[in-house]
């Protein structure tokens, strides 16, 4: 059931003063992109009219078959908190549909869409994602553009004067709250310049928007601040990386099915299943998770990131956690994706490989307690534990040879996703850098 209708729409237009409305989307690679239309073309655009140029998008058709239309999400409506000259400026979450009224199948929305259906036919009613995406605040330069230079010192949990990224951090907050979002927590990362924004969970399409947003807002009161904001994964040698760890349970109604008072551990045959789906699949859906070259620079031991493939209760250096909470609270922690991922294809192919697990009912391996970080490559394997791809290359690899990862993503989005993250390889792997120099230029 839709919170709005098109009528509401139109009188809180007229009430708040929008000038503008901004019809949103994101492209394969979770770039968002935006029709910006006047208000009196709102009507068209409510009534599922307003067409746009697919070609033109990362991702998705060719010049031929250009013509696509924008649907709006109804639920989607937001009015930004900052304003123009000319007035106030709205936006809608817009799906893909294709000139004969099917959604367009490389629609990053309706690919996360098409596995909650999956999720709904085997009886789960939500998927619950909370997500605490990470990053950094770097200075600009007097034209403009960012530069390395962070704009404090600050460490985990510190606050001002060490951390000066406060009072940017306290503004995407409040204008965050004034969006419709419920903020959790709010504190400095352990990296200097590094930042980190708790938002409560939601079903996994709401979760997934609020994501999209998230970085836009960020970005744009980090810009105001004369600040430049950054989700790329490792922008720093020698310091952590930001992620974007993603909690994750399945409901059945008002039941929490991941949980089961009986169980030691408290978790449910279902959750067991579920967890085990990520476990088999994680190098299969680690390029969708971790999507850029400079992904890998994060999963390294020695910074918190995980780069083996293993779970546990107690311990952080896993891929999975389980967090201390019981109850509607149950729920795992899947810490391996990061910021630069699209957060619907990120969301479908996790979801698709825990309901995987539980299709097959696949046994969960044991649990690693201890530091993984620390063990030698012999107990690693004695242990049975992988490691994630350790490049993008390899990663699409694992990808392509994962057939549950390629049905979660869908014939076209699957060519179109490797296609460019192949050309992508291709141009760090052929291009001279810096390091290369400073190791052999005097030396050969």
């Amino acid at each position: 059931m839709s919170k709005y209708t098109k009528e509401d729409i139109m009188r809180l237009a007229q009430e708040e003063d929008v000038r503008y409305i901004r019809l949103q989307f994101t492209d394969l690679m979770g770039v968002i992109k935006n029709v910006e239309i006047p208000l009196s073309q709102l009507p068209k655009a409510l009534d599922n009219k307003m067409m746009f140029d697919g070609s033109s998008i990362e991702g998705f058709v060719r010049i031929e078959e250009s013509d696509m239309y924008l649907v709006p999400d109804l639920d989607t409506w937001v009015v930004f908190p900052w304003g123009t000259e000319h007035g106030k400026v709205a936006r809608l979450i817009c799906d893909v549909y294709m000139p004969d009224g099917t959604p367009f199948e490389g629609d990053p929305r309706y690919i996360l869409k098409r596995a909650l259906k999956e999720a709904e036919e085997m009886g789960f009613t939500a998927f619950n994602v909370g997500s605490e995406p990470e990053f950094f605040l770097f200075k600009i330069n007097e034209k403009g553009e960012p530069t390395l230079d962070l704009n404090d010192q600050g460490g985990y949990f510190d606050f001002a004067p060490l951390d000066l990224g406060e009072n940017c951090r306290r503004d995407i907050v409040l204008t965050l709250e004034k969006m419709g979002f419920e903020i959790e927590a709010s504190h400095h990362e352990v990296a200097p310049g590094q930042h980190e924004i708790d938002f409560k969970y939601a079903d996994a399409l709401q979760a997934a928007d609020q994501i999209v947003t998230f970085k836009l807002v960020v970005k744009t009161i980090a810009r105001q601040h004369g600040l430049h904001a950054t989700f790329m994964p490792k922008p720093l040698f020698g310091v952590n990386g930001s992620g974007m760890h993603a909690h994750q349970s399945l409901f059945r109604n008002k039941e929490n099915a991941f949980y089961d008072e009986s169980d030691p551990l408290g978790l449910s045959q279902t959750a067991k299943h579920y967890l085990a789906g990520i476990l088999h699949h994680a190098r299969g859906f680690a390029a969708i998770t971790n999507p850029l070259v400079n992904s890998y620079k994060r999963l390294v031991p020695g910074y918190e990131a995980p780069c083996y493939v293993a779970w546990s209760a107690k311990n952080r250096s896993p891929l999975v956690r389980i967090p201390a909470s019981r109850g509607l609270s149950t729920r795992i922690e899947v810490r391996n994706p990061d910021p630069a991922a699209n957060p619907y294809l990120a969301l479908a192919v996790m979801l698709k490989a825990g309901l995987d697990g539980i299709k097959k009912k696949l046994e969960l391996p044991p649990s690693v307690d201890r530091n993984i970080y620390v063990m030698t490559e012999e107990e690693r394997e004695a242990a049975g534990i992988e490691s994630l791809p350790a490049t993008l290359k390899e990663a699409i690899d694992c990808l392509k040879a994962d057939p549950v990862i390629c049905e979660a993503l869908g014939e076209h989005a699957l060519v179109h996703f490797t296609e460019a993250k192949e050309i992508e390889w291709d141009m760090f792997r052929t291009r001279v850098h810096d390091w290369e120099r400073e190791q052999y230029m005097n030396t050969y």
